[in-house]
């Protein structure tokens, strides 16, 4: 079941950036940690509601730069991209090699591949340069991250600076609904740090 969320700004900040995200914890690499969701022009009082799915969406490119189409994908399942008589095509391989993980093998037999994953048809985590033979792989807490940034670009990758800023990892673990109500914040050197915390919780 989908997890309704609304962001409410009770800070004392006019319109903070607020980005939210996963972290693909089956890699170490922060660099390719990616801004799912920016929320721009967020005035006090303001409240913002989303929608956090479960499923999940898994797709491919190649080194020449085309997009394969992409298909639902599950945890415990393992993908590949082969060559097909009508180019290369993204198909469920078999099951993963650890239940909690979305797998994608590169099944050509010339050129890397990236492998993303989406949510809400937004980008959530990707790994780039898989070479033939080789595979990625993804898997997330049920969590998610948020914080106040600047010039964070919704679908790209954030840099380990801008992570370390963010430090507030939100469970969302039987949750069906919830507001996240931001304080803090505030102009000059009078301000404090921005807080997310969960209120009007709903279980599922």
């Amino acid at each position: 079941m989908d997890i309704q969320l609304n962001l409410v700004n009770n800070s004392n900040s006019d319109d903070p950036s607020v980005v939210i995200f996963q972290k693909n914890v089956a890699t170490n690499f922060d660099e390719f940690v990616i801004a799912w969701k920016v929320i721009r022009i967020f005035g006090q009082g303001d409240n913002h509601p989303f929608v956090f799915p479960i499923g999940m969406q898994i797709g491919a490119s190649d080194s020449w730069g085309n997009h394969i189409p992409g298909l639902n994908a599950n945890t415990g399942e393992l993908y590949h991209v082969t060559l097909t008589g009508s180019g290369d095509t993204l198909s469920y391989l078999c099951p993963a090699t650890s239940p909690t993980k979305i797998q994608l093998k590169n099944g050509l037999a010339v050129g890397a591949i990236n492998a993303d994953i989406y949510k809400n048809e937004r980008l959530l985590a990707t790994q780039t340069s898989i070479a033939p033979g080789q595979m990625a792989a993804f898997e997330f807490k049920p969590t998610i991250w948020i914080g106040v940034v600047n010039q964070v670009m919704e679908g790209e990758g954030m840099n380990s600076a801008i992570l370390s800023d963010i430090n507030t990892e939100i469970s969302l673990l039987g949750i069906a609904k919830a507001d996240i109500v931001m304080t803090g914040g505030g102009p000059g050197p009078s301000s404090i740090p921005y807080t997310f915390t969960l209120q009007n919780v709903v279980t599922a």
